[in-house]
């Protein structure tokens, strides 16, 4: 399964782009600023969740649009095409709205039919940055693997901020009010717990199956905010009362989980290894999930400007790995060249200001 007829309208700078007769590997082409990531964007959005740049709905409407924006892609199938769609109307900017085959639906439903995964530069500092940008890239990993995880994540995310309010109030909170909210946050937070591990473990056994080279392999370890079950996690939460009211936010809980990166051949943590080293094991784990993703449902995988920063034999193999992941591959570059191993299978197209020209 893959996608096709993909239309853009309004969005970013795209006007009116489509792009059809794809093939398992398709090539974005031109300028920085052209708006080749910007199409990359588009199709992320047809998953749940904020898309890749985590923009603003407002931001991603045309500058000059009045009606906001849509996002059309034909997922094919065996039989018949679906068509799955995303858009936001202009009076209404806070809220993005998902049809499949034409019937209203939930960002949950795109993630019944397709999973998909990017790697962007953007990312690059990832073992480095703060936790939460960690704790973010597990949730879209596992996303991609179970459409249910981002609603887990987001309920609890929305009674953590309900009970960090009430920690910061000049009045004592109530314990009744206490023990309402934490009823809503053990279920879902036991349960996006259960789902990083999973994701965790998964992938450790996918990527012990990869070559040790040419990308560094990385061991990953999950490493919990809080006991990972749900039993546990509500007695912590109410064990911590006191503690968490004189900090005025909540302590313990998986919004304090970690994901723990080592280079496996030299047992060094991630943040410590050289940039090439991190940018390595962050395309391996990236082939990794991408077999998996694509295990049961369709794959899309969506890699911006990563093959020009790999020299030839990096190169080779990212592209001989991607051959057999099962997903559909998306990828940009300012130029051609680093693609011409397989540009007799692919389908490119030429971005330029926002019009798009198949080559």
């Amino acid at each position: 399964m893959a996608l096709d007829r993909i239309s853009l309208i309004d969005f970013r700078n795209h006007a009116a782009t489509e792009l059809g007769e794809t093939a398992q590997f398709n090539l974005l082409v031109g300028e920085n600023g052209a708006g080749k990531t910007n199409i990359l964007e588009a199709l992320s959005l047809l998953a749940p969740g904020r898309g890749l740049r985590r923009a603003a709905l407002g931001d991603m409407m045309r500058s000059d649009s009045s009606t906001g924006f849509r996002i059309g892609a034909d997922l094919r199938q065996d039989d018949a095409p679906l068509r799955l769609g995303t858009y936001m109307d202009s009076a209404n900017p806070g809220r993005r709205r998902v049809r499949i085959n034409g019937a209203e639906s939930s960002a949950t439903g795109l993630g019944e039919w397709l999973a998909v995964t990017w790697l962007t530069p953007a990312m690059d500092g990832l073992f480095t940055g703060p936790a939460g940008d960690r704790r973010r890239y597990m949730d879209r990993l596992a996303l991609a693997l179970d459409p249910a995880h981002a609603s887990h994540a987001a309920r609890y995310e929305a009674a953590l901020r309900e009970r960090n309010r009430l920690l910061a109030d000049r009045r004592e909170p109530e314990g009744a009010w206490l023990d309402a909210i934490e009823a809503q946050m053990v279920p879902h937070g036991a349960a996006l717990m259960r789902g990083r591990a999973r994701l965790v473990e998964t992938l450790a056994v996918r990527l012990a199956e990869m070559p040790a080279e040419p990308f560094a392999r990385p061991a990953l370890t999950y490493a919990p905010g809080a006991p990972d079950h749900a039993d546990g996690l509500s007695q912590a939460l109410f064990d911590n009362r006191a503690r968490d009211r004189a900090a005025q936010r909540t302590l313990a809980g998986p919004h304090r989980d970690e994901l723990e990166v080592v280079h496996a051949a030299k047992r060094v943590p991630a943040a410590q290894s050289s940039t090439g080293e991190q940018k390595a094991m962050l395309v391996a784990i990236t082939l990794a999930h991408a077999g998996l993703a694509a295990q049961g449902r369709a794959g899309l995988l969506l890699l911006d400007e990563v093959a020009a920063h790999l020299d030839p034999v990096r190169r080779a193999a990212l592209f001989e790995q991607l051959r057999g992941s099962g997903a559909q591959v998306w990828m940009t570059g300012t130029e051609a060249a680093p693609f011409s191993t397989i540009a007799e299978e692919a389908a490119v197209w030429r971005v330029g200001a926002g019009a798009v020209e198949r080559v």
